[in-house]
């Protein structure tokens, strides 16, 4: 799991590369998305390890 979480970080990271390295509306947008998208990603994940640890996870 952790190399997943490594991996939402690497794009978070891409994303913000991107971002301030716009210099056109779609590129800024798609920096953005994947920010969001590497760090919900990552949060889920988390999310999901202690979901699985207490016991309460779905099937």
């Amino acid at each position: 799991m952790i190399y997943f979480v490594v991996l939402g970080a690497i794009l978070a990271v891409l994303g913000l590369a991107a971002i301030s390295a716009a210099q056109e509306l779609g590129l800024m947008l798609f920096g953005y998305g994947l920010f969001g998208f590497g760090v919900l990603f990552a949060l889920f994940l988390v999310k999901r390890h202690f979901d699985h640890q207490d016991g309460s996870a779905r099937p």
